[in-house]
C-alpha cells in the first residue's frame, strides 16, 4: 500500500470519536498536537474533537446520558457498523439503557447519531493528510472503527493509525490482524513514537519502508512479531509544551449561542502511577483490580512550576477558570508546593483531581484554598479485609477521615465503593455493613459493581481471586460479528468464578446505600443546612449536633478532658498516643470514654485507633 504523492507531506489529523464529555477538549489530543508541532515547523496538525459535533448536533442532554454508560455508548455506532446483527445489538441496549433511552430507541438515535457523524465527514476532505490518528480510549471503540471504516470506503490509500489506551501492549497485534483498515497501532505513550512515524513519511510516504520503530506495530510486524511489543516514552515530562486546544475551541465558537458553554481544561502534571512501581524484590504493587497504567512504564511527574505556568496560560488563553487534572494519582512529594503556587495566581479556579486517600488534612486544605471544589478519592472499600484483597495499602479509618475533611471542606467527594469483587466474603460485607453506620454524616459513595480489566493484577493472577477462567466480556459477542469476538481481547473482560455468590451477598450494602443517599439527601434538601454530624466548641466545653432524617436532633456536650480528647482525634490517633498526651487522666477513663462515643457513633475504632467524625462548624487550625 502507498499513500497518494499529491497529498502534502505536512498535514497531519488527530481524531477523537464519541463518546468523551463533550465539556473538556481532548488532553490526548492537545498534547500530541502541541508536542508535534513543538518538533518540526514544517507540520501542521489538526486535532478533530468530532464529540463535540455530535454533542452539538444531537443535544448535550442526550450525549452525556449515552457517554455515562459504556455498555450503551458502544452500541449506537455498532449499530450502525452492523447493520446486519442490529437486532442482537438492540437486546443489549434495551438490557442496559434506563427509560428516557429506551423511549428513544436505539434505531432513533443511531440514526440521529449518523447524520451528524456523516455531516461532520463529508465537509472535510480526508485525503489531504499524510496520516489520520485516532486517540481511543473507553468508550471509544466502535465510535472509531465507523469513523475508521468511511475513510477508508472512500479513501482506501489513507493511511490511518491508531493509539490510546484502549490498545496499548497485548491488544495492538489483535486490532491490527482483525481490523485491516487499521495500517499501524502505536503502543504506549505516543509523543517520541508518532513523531519518527511522521519524520519518516514525509521522507518516504510508503508504509512498508518504515524502519523499526520503538512503540510502533505494523500490519507487517504484527503478522510475524510475537514478541511483546516496546514502549518508547519520555525519561521526562518536562520536554512537554502547554496542550494545544485551539481547534477544540474554534468549534465551539461556530455553535448558535444557545449551544455556547464554557469547557473544563484538561491538565496533566503526571503520568502513571507511583503505588504502581517496581520494587527491591521484583515485585509491582498497584491496585489489584487497576488496568489505567498499562499505556505507560513507571512513574514521572512535572515540576510545580511547570504545572502552574501551564495552568496560567491554559485559563487565560481560553478564558476558563475550570481546571481538570489527568492524572491517575497526584505527585505525594511536590502536590502541596503545586497547589500553593496556585494560590498565588489570583484566580478563583474551580479544580477536579483524582487524590489518594493519604492526602492530609493540612494537604486537603491547600488544595481547597486553591480551588479545589471536588475530588475522587480512591476510597473502594471501607472493609479492612477487603482493602487488602484490593491491594489499596490504606485501612478504612483512612478512607473514612478523608471523607469528613471533604465534608468539613465543602469539596465534593465523588468516591465509588466496590461491589462484587471476586473472592469478597461475608466477613467483608458484614464489616462494610458495619462501618456504614459510621459514615452516614458524610457524602454518600457510589456503588460500583467490579469489572475485569485486561492486563490488571486480577486478570494477570486469576487463581488469586478464585476466579477459574477468564474471557472477553459476553457484552462485546452482542456488539461485534463472532468472528471479530473470537480475534479479539477487549479491554473489559468477564469471568467465571463466584459471581452468583457475590451478587447474593452484596445486597445489603446496596440496600443500605441507597437508604444512605436518600437520608443524605432529606437532610440536604434545603440552602444553608448544618452539616449533619458537626460540633461547635466553646473553648472549655464542646457541643456536637447530631441531625437525623426522621428523628429530630441530638445534642452531646464534652466537658474538660473529655472535649481535649474529642478535638485531639480530629485527626486519627492510637490509644497509646492518646494515653501519652492526657497522662494525669486514667487509661480506664479514656477507654470507657472512647468507648462511650463509638457506641454513640460519635467516633470510630479500628484496631486501637480512634478518630473524631464530627465536623467544626469552624475550620479549625489543627493539622495533622
Amino acid at each position: 500500500m502507498t499513500c497518494d504523492p499529491k497529498k502534502s507531506k505536512h498535514n497531519v489529523a488527530l481524531v477523537s470519536t464519541p463518546w468523551p464529555l463533550y465539556s473538556r477538549p481532548s488532553i490526548q489530543l492537545g498534547t500530541l498536537k502541541s508536542y508535534l508541532q513543538s518538533q518540526s515547523a514544517d507540520v501542521s496538525i489538526k486535532a478533530y474533537h468530532v464529540y463535540l459535533n455530535v454533542a452539538e448536533r444531537i443535544g448535550y442532554q442526550l450525549y452525556h446520558e449515552i457517554a455515562e454508560r459504556t455498555w450503551i455508548a458502544e452500541t449506537i455506532y455498532a449499530a450502525l457498523l452492523f447493520p446486519e446483527h442490529f437486532q442482537q445489538i438492540e437486546r443489549l441496549f434495551k438490557r442496559e439503557a434506563g427509560k428516557k433511552l429506551k423511549k428513544a430507541g436505539l434505531k432513533n438515535i443511531s440514526a440521529l447519531v449518523k447524520e451528524a457523524t456523516d455531516r461532520f465527514f463529508e465537509r472535510r476532505r480526508w485525503d489531504e493528510f499524510l496520516l489520520i490518528g485516532f486517540s481511543i480510549s473507553l468508550c471509544q471503540v466502535t465510535s472509531a472503527l465507523y469513523f475508521i471504516k468511511q475513510i477508508k470506503d472512500r479513501y482506501p490509500n489513507q493511511l490511518i493509525v491508531i493509539g490510546g489506551s484502549t490498545f496499548s501492549g497485548e491488544t495492538a497485534g489483535d486490532l491490527l490482524k482483525t481490523f485491516p483498515e487499521v495500517d499501524v497501532v502505536v503502543s504506549g505513550e505516543g509523543e517520541f513514537p508518532l513523531n519518527q512515524l511522521i519524520r519518516h513519511l514525509a521522507v518516504n510516504s510508503n508504509p512498508k519502508s518504515l524502519p523499526p520503530i520503538a512503540g510502533i506495530l505494523t500490519q507487517k510486524t504484527a503478522a510475524i512479531n510475537k514478541a511483546p511489543i516496546s514502549f518508547w516514552q519520555m525519561d521526562a515530562l518536562d520536554r512537554l509544551p502547554p496542550p494545544d486546544y485551539d481547534d477544540y475551541f474554534d468549534t465551539l465558537k461556530t455553535f448558535d449561542s444557545n449551544r455556547a458553554f464554557i469547557p473544563i481544561l484538561p491538565v496533566e502534571s503526571s503520568r502513571g502511577c507511583w503505588w504502581q512501581r517496581l520494587t527491591a524484590t521484583g515485585k509491582k504493587p498497584g491496585c489489584a483490580f487497576c488496568n489505567l497504567n498499562l499505556q505507560w512504564k513507571g512513574y514521572r511527574s512535572k515540576k510545580p512550576s511547570q504545572v502552574v505556568e501551564e495552568i496560567d496560560h491554559l485559563t487565560t488563553k481560553y478564558k476558563s477558570l475550570s481546571v481538570f487534572f489527568a492524572d491517575n494519582v497526584l505527585p505525594k512529594r511536590t502536590s502541596a508546593t503545586t497547589f500553593k503556587k496556585l494560590t498565588n495566581l489570583g484566580k478563583d479556579l474551580r479544580l477536579f483531581s483524582e487524590i489518594r486517600t493519604t492526602t492530609s488534612s493540612s494537604e486537603l486544605n491547600v488544595m481547597h484554598r486553591a480551588g479545589m471544589q471536588e475530588v475522587q478519592v480512591g476510597i473502594e472499600s471501607i472493609s479492612l479485609k477487603l482493602l487488602k484483597k484490593l491491594n489499596k495499602g490504606i485501612t478504612p479509618i483512612q478512607n473514612i477521615e478523608i471523607m469528613k475533611n471533604c465534608e468539613s471542606l465543602g469539596i465534593v467527594n465523588a468516591s465509588n465503593l466496590i461491589i462484587h469483587f471476586p473472592g469478597s466474603d461475608e466477613q467483608d460485607v458484614a464489616e462494610t455493613m458495619q462501618n456504614l453506620d459510621f459514615v452516614f454524616p458524610y457524602r454518600p459513595l457510589k456503588t460500583v459493581k467490579f469489572w475485569l480489566g485486561l492486563g490488571s493484577p486480577i486478570y494477570q493472577n486469576p487463581k488469586m481471586y478464585r476466579i477459574r477462567a477468564v474471557f472477553n466480556h459476553p457484552n462485546w459477542a452482542l456488539l461485534f460479528p463472532q468472528r471479530i469476538f473470537q480475534s479479539m481481547r477487549f479491554m473489559i473482560q468477564a469471568y467465571r468464578g463466584d459471581l452468583g455468590y457475590q451478587r447474593k451477598i452484596w445486597k445489603p450494602v446496596k440496600r443500605k446505600v441507597e437508604q444512605w443517599t436518600k437520608c443524605y439527601s432529606q437532610l440536604h434538601n434545603r440552602p444553608f443546612q448544618p452539616p449533619i454530624l458537626s460540633f461547635r466548641d466553646g473553648r472549655d466545653f464542646l457541643i456536637i449536633q447530631q441531625r437525623h432524617a426522621h428523628a429530630g436532633s441530638m445534642s452531646h456536650r464534652l466537658e474538660g478532658t473529655s472535649r481535649l480528647i474529642y478535638l485531639f482525634c480530629q485527626c486519627h490517633r492510637p490509644l497509646r498516643q492518646i494515653r501519652d498526651r492526657f497522662p494525669s487522666f486514667a487509661e480506664d477513663k479514656i477507654r470507657a470514654f472512647l468507648t462511650m462515643m463509638v457506641e454513640k457513633k460519635l467516633m470510630f475504632e479500628e484496631n486501637g485507633k480512634y478518630l473524631s467524625l464530627a465536623i467544626p462548624l469552624k475550620i479549625p487550625d489543627h493539622k495533622c
